[in-house]
């Protein structure tokens, strides 16, 4: 699969925060029909289907995004 270059991935993340929060509190057709453009390049650009995991995708595939993710790892009381 390929893979979107990080400094798109940064502007379409951008982009989508700001549509949103205005979408929110405009929600104009013009506003609603970006957002989904947005959300639908999102999804292409990381291969997925839904709007939140595009996010968490294009979120790990910045520079300095964290590769370990321990919050899912058991305690261990020792």
């Amino acid at each position: 699969m390929l893979l979107a270059h990080p400094a798109v991935l940064r502007e379409l993340l951008d982009e989508y925060t700001a549509l949103s929060a205005l979408e929110a509190s405009e929600g104009s057709e013009a506003t609603r029909q970006r957002l989904g453009d947005v959300a639908y390049t999102l999804c292409v650009s990381t291969g997925t289907r839904d709007i939140d995991a595009a996010v968490i995708a294009a979120r790990h595939g910045l520079p300095g995004a964290r590769t370990f993710d321990d919050s899912v790892l058991e305690s261990v009381a020792g």
